[in-house]
């Protein structure tokens, strides 16, 4: 490997403290739970300004809590950006590495970059807010305002759980919701954006390759199912009298794996992720659920079909059980292919590096599937211990973070110096 490995920024050990530093922003309990737009992804926003603020890069935070710093070119000036970054806010009882590792790794290019080769374009460094979906429902917030997927009205509309809404979240972490417009990123402003991210799955690790470049990042149809039937007397009413709402669901939840198992693809995946019983006693039948449903897919076509069809299996098993459906779409994002000459640049960076790189799919969402809409844009993994992600489970290693980052590194100077 090139002396790329002996810069300072990269070293595993440097890596392996700040991820530590921002995996220590966590509510209490396993793993790490640091939700979209609370107070503690903005203190890991503030801690990701923190660091960069070290390296003598001003940083800034827009409306929708992104939080970006700049480095200015130290050569002959050429017009456009290159990006990197990724997301700090977490799924309830995450990893440590999800989102983060594309972060430290930013903060480890500043720093790297500061004394390195010639730059001729401005690097810029982005923290994204809100990425994950798992407390509103829809997944890459910030990244979705800032190429204009996602305005003010929008965030009035997604709710979590307790019914708080995303603008009043925002409100309360001190952001301007309805001041989000102001965010969006002209894309005359940028050359390209590469975001480095562990895999969540397992083709490296089985295949032994230390990098992946992404090609296509799977698309995602998002659905709340709520389900009504009547809450009674366990003891009091007879079985064939019942509109029981949980045996309802627990026949659509079903239904949904066995749509994903036969479909032609074995891209199409299909999960339940949360469900919610009412009353939720011992004693009473249910008579109210709700679950949400996730619908995967690298083609788009199928995609909607696939989420068509959990709806319209749902529906029939709510009619012959007797219990009210609805059926909710909460968000859709198509699939992207990504940018060529982003995943040749990462390529090319890999094999300068003297490493080996695998051209994979992604299965999970990505900030950087939004922001390709703007502008050449791409992905490296790095490899994921037996593919687990949204767990406490989740682990590369510092060794395997330190070469992403060199590759990531790499990339941008190749990208920098490209017409």
């Amino acid at each position: 490997m090139s002396t790329l490995a002996t810069v300072p920024a990269l070293q595993p050990a440097r890596l392996e403290e700040t991820l530590r530093r921002f995996a220590a922003l966590s509510e209490p309990g396993p793993g790490v739970s640091r939700l979209a737009y609370t107070r503690l992804e903005r203190q890991a926003h503030d801690l990701f300004a923190s660091l960069l603020a070290d390296l003598g890069i001003a940083s800034y935070t827009d409306a929708a809590g992104n939080t970006i710093g700049e480095l200015a070119p130290d050569a002959e000036p050429r017009p456009g950006a290159i990006g990197t970054g990724s997301h700090l806010d977490s799924v309830p009882h995450g990893g440590a590495y999800d989102g983060t590792v594309g972060v430290v790794a930013a903060l480890a290019v500043a720093a790297a970059a500061g004394a390195g080769r010639p730059r001729h374009r401005p690097w810029r460094f982005v923290a994204f807010a809100a990425e994950e979906g798992a407390r509103f429902g829809q997944a890459c917030n910030g990244s979705r305002i800032v190429v204009g997927l996602t305005g003010a009205a929008d965030l009035r509309q997604l709710t979590d759980r307790t019914g708080t809404t995303m603008a009043a979240a925002m409100t309360e972490c001190g952001l301007a919701p309805e001041r989000v417009e102001t965010a969006r990123w002209d894309p005359r402003d940028w050359r390209a954006f590469v975001e480095l991210h562990i895999e969540q799955g397992t083709v490296l690790e089985h295949r032994r390759v230390p990098v992946g470049v992404v090609d296509t990042v799977s698309g995602s149809t998002r659905l709340r199912v709520s389900l009504t039937g009547v809450a009674s007397h366990t003891g009091g009413t007879p079985m064939e009298n019942r509109r029981d709402a949980l045996a309802a669901a627990a026949e659509c939840v079903l239904d949904c794996e066995r749509l994903a198992v036969a479909a032609a693809d074995v891209n199409t995946r299909i999960t339940v992720g949360a469900l919610t019983v009412e009353p939720g006693a011992i004693t009473i039948i249910p008579g109210r659920v709700v679950f949400t449903v996730d619908v995967r897919e690298t083609d788009y076509g199928r995609q909607r079909a696939a989420a068509h069809a959990v709806g319209q299996r749902c529906r029939t098993v709510a009619a012959r059980r007797g219990v009210d459906v609805e059926v909710e779409e909460l968000a859709d994002t198509p699939p992207v292919v990504l940018s060529r000459e982003v995943a040749a640049a990462a390529r090319a960076a890999a094999t300068a590096l003297g490493l080996p790189a695998e051209v994979l799919a992604s299965g999970a969402s990505h900030d950087t599937q939004q922001i390709s809409r703007l502008m050449p844009a791409g992905i490296v993994f790095v490899p994921s211990r037996g593919g687990l992600s949204h767990s406490p489970g989740e682990f590369s290693t510092a060794d395997q973070i330190a070469v992403g980052a060199a590759v990531l590194l790499e990339t941008m100077y190749r990208l920098d110096a490209t017409a």
